[in-house]
């Protein structure tokens, strides 16, 4: 692994982290902030960052194309709750695993997640319709509670239409009424 790879991956996690940091501190949680992909400087997940680099995208897509699965990603969504695919359950009805409900502060990570992520990567291209056409792009294929699905939607096309400021003071809002 070449020590360049290293340096790189590890500006790019940590870029990526402290902007989910801003966009939390924005939306109200910034504990949650603080402590949000820690999991991503654990050897698992560096390690396989580093071998698959990639710098526009997740390392984790070259670690599918070269295994057809992400070790790094099943380590990641299983440890970290803002992800939606952490919030899946076997379902007694359904007989069969089925996505759950996610509470309202682990979507608000999401949503800062999501428009952090499309920062690292867009760079100066980036405008705030690029999460929600992200999102609308892999709707098909999404494994997510219907409610929450909705929730983060509605999230960013209120980015898209409204910007920054209006959509993480809507979010502080939400953030103080919820229940969980």
């Amino acid at each position: 692994m070449s020590s360049f790879k290293a340096i790189k991956h590890f500006i790019t996690i940590t870029k990526h982290r402290h902007q989910v940091i801003r966009n939390c501190a924005k939306s109200g949680i910034l504990w949650q902030g603080l402590f949000h992909d820690l999991s991503k400087y654990s050897p698992t997940e560096f390690l396989s960052g580093i071998k698959f680099y990639q710098g526009d995208k997740s390392p984790n897509e070259g670690e599918r194309e070269a295994y057809g699965y992400s070790k790094a990603w099943m380590h990641h969504k299983g440890r970290n709750k803002h992800h939606f695919e952490y919030w899946t359950d076997y379902s007694k009805t359904e007989k069969r695993l089925a996505p759950v409900k996610m509470p309202m502060k682990y979507v608000i990570e999401m949503f800062c997640d999501r428009v952090a992520a499309s920062k690292v990567y867009r760079g100066k291209d980036y405008t705030d319709n690029h999460p929600l056409e992200y999102f609308i792009n892999g709707k098909p294929r999404r494994m997510i509670h219907p409610e929450t699905s909705e929730l983060l939607e509605s999230l960013l096309v209120m980015l898209s239409q409204k910007g920054e400021k209006e959509t993480f003071k809507y979010i502080r809002s939400l953030n103080k009424k919820s229940e969980y």
